[in-house]
């Protein structure tokens, strides 16, 4: 699904809480900044937030406000948008990304310590942030709801250079 190897611009964001309209702005923002694959890292909150992403190279993973789960897994499939659960572990042009709602502190801490991944991608806190913890890029997007400041993430595989970006 996600193989490029030639560089891509992954759009990442979380915590959308059944917001339609301000998801349907972040992700229009990151369409038009060029991101051509998008991941969610949790708290989708509808199936209608999943209807943003129909049609685009997409996956998310379930929050901890995420309640109808086998709900969400069955919209997504209808949609072609991959539901990875509770983590994801995938390939993005040839990086391998941990893909998390950030709820979960032992995955956390066995992703670092494996330190198998380029990226670890994941929300909760509301806040955007980045870091390194070894050389894994650990990446949260911050919040489409709930936030103070309304961000989104632009990641660029082959620089691997993070923008944060004001959705809203």
């Amino acid at each position: 699904m996600f193989g490029y190897n030639r560089g891509v611009l992954i759009g990442i964001l979380s915590d959308t809480h059944g917001q339609v309209e301000a998801t349907g702005v972040a992700i229009e923002l990151l369409c038009g900044r060029g991101a051509t694959c998008f991941l969610h890292c949790g708290d989708v909150g509808s199936p209608a937030v999943l209807d943003q992403l129909a049609g685009l190279s997409a996956a998310f993973v379930w929050g901890n406000c995420d309640s109808d789960r086998t709900g969400l897994q069955r919209y997504a499939e209808r949609l072609g948008i991959a539901c990875h659960g509770a983590y994801g572990d995938l390939t993005i042009d040839g990086k391998r990304v941990a893909l998390m709602h950030g709820d979960d502190g032992r995955l956390t801490k066995m992703i670092v310590a494996e330190q198998k991944h380029d990226y670890l991608c994941h929300g909760h806190t509301h806040t955007r942030g980045e870091g390194w913890a070894g050389r894994v890029h650990v990446i949260n997007p911050g919040a489409v709801h709930r936030a103070k400041e309304r961000t989104v993430a632009l990641l660029d595989t082959v620089s691997d250079r993070v923008e944060f970006l004001v959705a809203g």
